[in-house]
């Protein structure tokens, strides 16, 4: 329970149907800054009280766990190493892989409980042969499949997702009908540890080192500007970049070994395919081996794209898109769907080309 409406409504139809609920909320660890917000926002003060108040409300008992210091070392960290090897990564998914679906469904089992219940919008179904499926949730707007897609078989028979059923504007609807103070609450739409939503100031904070300057080149090692740190940019960004040029450039890519951000034209920004570490399946009794045809998400809100798919060793897999895309980036999730079923998903790799360990210095230029 995080005090929000999902995990309020999720509570209220669980008691309705007529199961012993707990309601257990995570402290999350939060920066100690003058300059920001002292509180995680999934567990700030009014969060906590509002997850009481609710708690209370359907005569359920409310625990507070404290996963401050696995949160830290675990997806704080994770979030810090990574932009220092300069990608762009997706903290929920992470957070999904080791503290929600790991460290509290621990925590849960302790207390004897059959199922660990969030107010996630996804779906879970068993199939006819036996197999939990992870389904995208009934609203296309708010479906969370995408960070799940690390979840397994040993996950999905322990998990349950109440308002996967259901559009967020009728969740809302129970919500008054069972007379939640959350009804209205607004969602929480930043990352959660960060104290004043600004991740550029975080990490000039807590990773100085990846706000460094350096070159901003051609792929031919042309250099044509300088940027201002790799974690301010983004693939396919075209504004900022202060760069005067025959054509528009877009960032393409970025080299963490030069310290180098990587531009070209627009001809330059889509690729039709890409390769995928870390691979999860949520049916890891069967995972596929030759390859197959399915649909390949690369962002959150992206829309899925028909690819092919061949699961490569060492848990990897190649996707080779119908289309070329503009923004497949580094670090983010690849999840892949057969309709609006989730088979699984990877972290996206940075393309060879891009990893030259060379520094600038020992690069040939021109410069402009």
């Amino acid at each position: 329970m995080s005090g929000g409406v999902d995990s309020s409504v999720a509570a209220a139809l669980l008691v309705e149907q007529g199961y012993e609920v707990i309601g257990m909320m995570m402290r999350l660890w939060s920066e100690e800054s003058d300059s920001c917000s002292t509180h995680n926002r999934c567990c700030t003060p009014e969060q906590l009280n509002d997850a009481r108040r609710i708690a209370d409300k359907l005569g359920i008992p409310f625990y507070v766990l404290d996963t401050q210091e696995v949160f830290r070392n675990t997806i704080v960290e994770f979030f810090i190493d990574q932009h220092r090897q300069a990608f762009t990564p997706n903290p929920c998914i992470e957070c999904n892989r080791h503290i929600r679906f790991n460290w509290l469904l621990n925590n849960a089992l302790a207390l004897d409980a059959d199922y660990l219940a969030t107010g996630h919008y996804a779906r879970v179904m068993l199939g006819s042969d036996g197999v939990y499926q992870l389904r995208a949730g009934v609203d296309d707007s708010k479906d969370q499949s995408y960070v799940l897609s690390v979840l397994r078989q040993e996950h999905l028979k322990q998990v349950m997702f109440p308002i996967g059923e259901y559009p967020k504007s009728e969740v809302r609807e129970i919500a008054a009908r069972f007379g939640l103070p959350t009804a209205s609450k607004k969602d929480s739409q930043d990352l959660c540890f960060l104290g004043d939503g600004d991740y550029r100031r975080f990490l000039r904070d807590y990773a100085p080192e990846v706000m460094e300057p350096g070159p901003i080149v051609l792929k031919n090692g042309q250099i044509v500007g300088e940027h201002q740190g790799l974690a301010n940019y983004t693939i396919g960004q075209r504004k900022g970049l202060n760069i005067s040029y025959s054509e528009p450039l877009y960032v393409i890519g970025t080299n963490p070994y030069r310290n180098a951000l990587i531009v070209g034209i627009a001809d330059d920004l889509g690729k039709d395919h890409l390769t995928a570490k870390r691979v999860t399946w949520v049916n890891d009794q069967n995972v596929p081996t030759a390859p197959f045809r399915a649909e390949v998400k690369i962002r959150y809100k992206a829309k899925s794209m028909p690819a092919w798919i061949t699961p490569l060793p060492e848990d990897r897999i190649a996707v080779k898109f119908d289309h070329p895309l503009r923004d497949i980036t580094p670090g983010q999730g690849a999840v892949i769907y057969h309709g609006d079923q989730c088979l699984g998903g990877g972290i996206i790799e940075r393309d060879s080309d891009a990893t030259v360990e060379t520094p600038v210095s020992q690069v040939n230029v021109t410069l402009v």
